[in-house]
């Protein structure tokens, strides 16, 4: 059994599919690109696809990602292509490697994320974000199933800087008025803690209220790098296992070809 690693995208109108959605959408790409797909057993099989850490519905992403099982060896780059063309514009399979290591949700440690404020200004932006970052703790409430539940927003948050925007490639934003960009670096925490809590959190001690909800687009996922304080690639180790096992595999057979001989 192959199993195959995918980056996949959620941009522009396409970012208001929830999970469910994106699922139902990928197995009939799967189908359409008639992948050989490994299945579970039972009464109700289903293929063998494994989802880490999905974004909310209603945001962006750059990076989201998921493995397939297979049941034949299929070349990665071929996969990407045929299934990115199965998919609507909008849900991009934008890279794929071998899975030749294990733990990729382990590997989803932190995440970037972009907030895009219209009707802020990037001062407004830059004065709250240093507020927020300033304070201990900053105890922000979400509803949840089981009521209402109250949490430091605060601990999770790496860096947080505001910036002017740089245009808008996917065309759903005006860019004719005051608009300011917050990138927001957070750590996969329990529980965890959204863009979303983030700018309650920005409310609550720095009184900064967008006019219009915030454009929310996660640009990087992977695992946190304590020293230089960026997310990594989650997939480089898988591609750095492929290059080495590609690299011994020249070596030996070049070490047991059959020599020109020797008089």
């Amino acid at each position: 059994m192959q199993r195959i690693r995918l980056r996949y995208t959620k941009r522009g109108r396409l970012r208001f599919t929830s999970h469910r959605d994106f699922q139902r959408a990928f197995e009939r790409a799967l189908r359409r690109a008639e992948v050989p797909m490994a299945y579970s057993a039972g009464f109700t099989p289903h293929p063998k696809v494994s989802y880490a850490n999905a974004a909310p519905t209603g945001t962006g992403s750059e990076a989201e990602y998921l493995e397939i099982a297979l049941t034949a060896t299929r070349d990665p780059e071929t996969l990407r292509a045929l299934l990115d063309e199965s998919l609507p514009a909008g849900l991009d399979i934008t890279d794929a490697v071998e899975a030749r290591t294990s733990g990729l949700a382990d590997r989803l440690t932190a995440s970037v994320w972009e907030l895009r404020l219209e009707g802020v200004t990037v001062e407004e932006a830059a004065k709250a974000a240093e507020t927020f970052l300033a304070a201990e703790a900053v105890e922000v409430q979400r509803k949840t199933k089981n009521g209402v539940r109250t949490f430091d927003a605060r601990s999770a948050v790496t860096e947080l800087t505001a910036t002017a925007p740089q245009g808008d490639p996917q065309g759903d934003r005006p860019l004719d008025s005051a608009c300011a960009i917050l990138r927001l670096v957070v750590r996969h925490v329990t529980p965890a803690v959204r863009p979303d809590d983030v700018l309650s959190g920005l409310r609550a001690v720095a009184d900064l209220a967008p006019p219009v909800p915030a454009a929310v687009t996660r640009l990087a996922q992977g695992l946190f790098d304590e020293e230089s304080g960026t997310v990594t690639d989650p997939l480089a180790p898988d591609r750095e296992a492929v290059t080495a096992a590609s690299t011994t595999a020249a070596a030996t057979a070049s070490a047991t070809a059959p020599g020109d001989g020797i008089a």
